[in-house]
């Protein structure tokens, strides 16, 4: 008889029986969706970016968000707000999760809720429930992009008031709170207007910076990325090669004032808004614009993400920024960016695996082959394709899967895995371990299993273990 024989009887005997048990454990477990473990954040200029996003303000819009950043490309990224009302922990896992299969990469910037012609000041009690719903959710990539505040030089952004100082205090002590719950949180600040002027309304964006700066000067310490707002004014009408403040390059000269405020971090760029008004330009411009825009200025390998101001926002205050018409359809520059050369993003996500139980008859097998099916939670960030899953181990040789279930595991869910393995050499008891491997890499916890050599009498103790292993395993059985 040849080893492939032997060893499809063995998987043909044990296959119903094993998964039958294996199924029995499903309703023992209270998983966890996801692991809390603290990792790091990376650098996301290492590995393959995709620099293309967009803004957008429903969650309805993610398929068309899609559509647009990862044509001819992959993992673009969306800027999205939660607000403080809105901080509903199924909800946003389910946002998620949409993000995860649309491999779109979410930047979450935080806000308040209106406050009659304003936004509500933020109130820094507040932050620890802040902190605590946003580490709540198992996230897209292993960075968690989140900006904290919007476009503070503005009254109407903080409560109708202008307060450098209470913003950097705020900045200062939520970027701490969330560093010190996850190394992942990986932080922006409020992007400022750089066209506002000293009025009753804004202040001019070299002074908060100054004032920010001169009264917390470890305010930035925690900060990882710098979000710019850099628009082409006057007007939201300028052209793509004008340069300097007010242009689309806002964001050099924003680099280059922290410099002179002695901040010498050397920021990646985050543009979370930046864009066109149609209110004095023609579509076909803006698309020429973007078509310059994209080859030209955002080019820049400093630049992470550019995300435009607004996808889908068809009535006033914005409707001449929107991507999208009132009928459904799209205007020109949407087709011209969605069909833009892009890169297929190779963004970092945790990929963790608990194999939870696993059914190895320690004393059944025939010619060193011996049938095993283990139950594997998916714990990390990656959706699996389990058909490229592998298991190894040791003690064993390489373990071909004869059949798994489902082929595709999201994070939180249940793989089963089937297949032969062989023994390399017998003792009377052997430590063996099975583990899981994705990507050529151990992503799971050793799962030890003792494998009895049939011809070698074990001792009273490990008899006496081997026959309360039995008793359990058959009453699973039965």
């Amino acid at each position: 008889m040849t080893n492939y024989t032997i060893k499809n009887k063995i998987f043909q005997h044990y296959r119903v029986k094993l998964t039958t048990i294996l199924i029995t454990f499903f309703f023992l477990f209270i998983l966890p969706s996801h692991s809390n473990n603290v990792f790091a954040i990376y650098d996301p200029l290492i590995v393959l970016n995709n620099k293309f996003g967009i803004h957008i303000i429903d969650e309805s819009d993610l398929d068309d968000a899609k559509n647009l950043v990862n044509e001819n490309g992959d993992w673009g990224y969306v800027t999205l707000v939660i607000q403080k009302e809105d901080r509903n922990t199924v909800k946003w896992q389910k946002v998620f999760d949409k993000l995860r299969e649309d491999h779109l990469i979410p930047i979450v910037r935080i806000a308040t809720r209106p406050q009659g012609s304003n936004w509500e000041k933020p109130n820094p009690d507040e932050i620890d429930g802040w902190v605590s719903f946003l580490n709540s959710l198992n996230w897209v990539i292993e960075n968690r992009y989140v900006i904290i505040g919007n476009e503070p030089n503005h009254a109407k952004e903080w409560g109708g008031e202008i307060d450098p100082v209470s913003y950097a205090n705020y900045l200062k002590v939520f970027s701490q709170k969330l560093k010190s719950r996850s190394n992942d949180f990986f932080i922006l600040e409020g992007a400022l207007d750089a066209s506002a002027k000293n009025t009753k309304g804004t202040m001019d964006e070299q002074e908060f910076l100054t004032k920010m700066v001169t009264s917390v000067p470890d305010v930035f310490e925690n900060v990882d990325g710098w979000a710019s707002h850099s628009y082409p004014n006057p007007d939201f009408s300028s052209p793509p090669t004008d340069e300097g403040r007010e242009s689309l390059k806002t964001y050099q000269w924003e680099l280059d004032l922290l410099k002179t405020l002695s901040i010498k971090k050397d920021f990646p760029i985050f543009i979370t808004e930046t864009g066109w008004s149609q209110k004095n330009l023609t579509e076909d411009k803006i698309g020429e614009y973007y078509q310059y825009a994209f080859s030209n200025v955002w080019s820049d390998p400093r630049i992470v993400a550019v995300t435009p101001f607004i996808l889908n926002y068809i009535d006033d205050p914005f409707k001449d920024f929107s991507w999208k018409k009132q009928d459904g359809s799209f205007y020109k520059f949407y087709d011209i960016v969605k069909n833009f050369p892009k890169v297929k993003g190779s963004p970092t996500q945790i990929d963790k695996a608990q194999i939870l139980i696993g059914i190895i008859p320690h004393d059944e097998i025939a010619d060193k082959f011996f049938p095993f099916t283990l139950a594997v939670v998916n714990q990390g960030q990656a959706i699996w394709d389990t058909r490229k899953i592998n298991i190894t181990g040791n003690g064993i040789e390489a373990v071909p899967i004869k059949a798994s279930a489902p082929e595709t595991v999201t994070p939180g869910h249940i793989a089963l895995f089937a297949g032969i393995g062989k023994v390399q050499n017998f003792a009377k008891y052997i430590n063996n371990f099975l583990s899981i491997e994705n990507n050529k890499k151990i992503i799971s916890n050793k799962y030890y299993f003792n494998i009895l050599n049939p011809e070698v009498s074990p001792s009273p103790l490990n008899q006496f273990i081997n026959n309360i292993i039995w008793v359990l395993t058959t009453h699973l059985k039965n």
